[in-house]
């Protein structure tokens, strides 16, 4: 197939491509750069355009004679969603509607939609299966549940076909060590800490060690960004037109912060000095996936399952490159 891959110059998007490649599938990138890197992306396959550029955005799948589109192109800073709701809604709710506006005018209706553990807000069970209530409490989860809204809707009425995966914390890098993760500001925790081990950053903050969990720091499930991309690969082959998939994504096993911290240790041999800070407003204790549903489903399991391995191809990422794609 011919896919579209937007985001696919940022950090989950440039895996995915590549494991759309790998499948045997032909890519090509649309992203503005604004987050993405142009070094993350295959040369020749990179389509510099943004998802309000209706016109660009039509004429690109028409040109390509493009099948599917697998979307990753959004902003997902939960604390910025808060201080900045519209620049959340215009790029991830409007411009999300304007991509979907070029693929109906051009007769494509396969969408594979990059989704969130955030459309579900405070869960009352874990682990969270997709029968919980998505009660979002910030904009930007409300952002990413308007968009699943908004595919269901497309196909009822218009017959799209696609999958909603909502996913966990996305870890690691490409073992080939020449893709991973760069953000600025960098917000995720491994990358933070690996920071530290590079000496980029003095020390790193645990914000908050009395949660009611084992050590009294925070729990999340942490998928590698390779079996992200290879369920989105499969959950491609599962599309039918006319029908909508909601699935988890994620390894059912909890790591705390600590303990990310110590395998961060372990695989670079740095000390890595911590302090405590104050809780972060709207941190839950505890968010761990059922992604039963997503595994039988798709006939997927996640190869990571424990989090050194993660964490050896982050380091070999950020040894490699300290400065990322610069």
């Amino acid at each position: 197939m011919n896919i579209l891959v937007t985001g696919g110059a940022g950090y989950i998007g440039s895996h995915a491509a590549r494991r759309l490649e790998a499948a045997g599938h032909e890519v090509w990138i649309y992203d503005n750069l604004s987050q993405g890197h142009r070094s993350a992306c295959r040369q020749g396959r990179l389509i510099e355009g943004d998802l309000h550029d209706g016109e660009l955005l039509e004429s690109t799948l028409k040109d390509k004679q493009i099948d599917a589109v697998m979307h990753f192109a959004a902003f997902a800073l939960v604390g910025e969603s808060v201080t900045d709701p519209a620049k959340y809604y215009q790029n991830n709710v409007v411009a999300a509607l304007s991509l979907l506006e070029a693929m109906r005018r051009a007769d494509v209706r396969r969408f594979v939609f990059s989704s969130t553990t955030a459309t579900y807000g405070a869960p009352e069970t874990i682990p969270i299966t997709e029968q919980e209530v998505q009660r979002p409490i910030n904009p930007y989860g409300f952002t990413k549940l308007v968009v699943e809204q908004a595919l269901a809707d497309y196909a009822a009425a218009y017959g799209f076909g696609y999958a909603a995966l909502r996913y966990f914390n996305a870890a690691g890098a490409a073992t080939t060590g020449d893709i991973g993760e760069d953000h600025d500001p960098e917000s995720h925790l491994i990358p933070i800490v690996l920071q530290v081990a590079l000496g980029q950053r003095d020390q790193i903050t645990i914000f908050g060690d009395d949660y009611p969990t084992p050590d009294g720091t925070c729990i999340r499930d942490y998928i590698h960004v390779d079996d992200l991309g290879d369920a989105h690969v499969l959950a491609l082959q599962k599309i039918e037109l006319g029908a909508g998939l909601q699935m988890n994504l994620g390894t059912g096993r909890g790591t705390s912060v600590r303990e990310i911290i110590d395998a961060c240790r372990q695989v670079t041999g740095h000390k890595i000095p911590e302090t405590i800070g104050r809780r972060r407003p709207g941190d839950p204790p505890e968010l761990v996936a059922d992604s039963s549903l997503a595994q039988k489903t798709l006939d997927w399991a996640p190869r990571y399952t424990e989090i050194q391995p993660i964490v050896e191809t982050a380091w070999r990422w950020h040894h490699l490159h300290p400065r990322g794609y610069e």
